[in-house]
């Protein structure tokens, strides 16, 4: 039988995962046997921490949108109730960008909410 060198391959296939670990600290950025469990795990990070993003900035947008309620003294969650009575379907990024970026239209929903 002709024996076949798979030199090539695992040449590539190391290089990809030191590529990947450039950045990390001590041994993890050039020992592959090491590299491949750093990049293994910071890839799993990366795919939970992908949910948590999404958790986090909600958070943030309705802190936002609290604040900008309470210089109208009105909670968030009234404010809230009140745009669904009104039939007013703006989700909270886009109200918190009001809040921040257009405060009188932020004021006029308030107004709109309230009579």
């Amino acid at each position: 039988m002709i024996r076949v060198k798979s030199g090539t391959t695992t040449h590539s296939r190391h290089k990809k995962i030191i590529k990947n670990a450039t950045g990390y600290r001590g041994r993890s950025k050039n020992c592959f046997s090491i590299a491949i469990e750093k990049v293994h795990k910071g890839l799993q990070y990366a795919y939970a921490h992908r949910k948590v993003n999404k958790r986090f900035f909600r958070n943030v947008w309705i802190q936002r949108i609290n604040a900008a309620c309470t210089t109208s003294q009105i909670n968030y969650s009234s404010f809230i109730h009140n745009l669904s009575l009104q039939n007013i379907q703006l989700n909270r990024k886009i109200l918190s960008t009001l809040a921040i970026t257009e405060p009188y239209t932020f004021q006029s929903i308030l107004k709109t909410i309230n009579t």
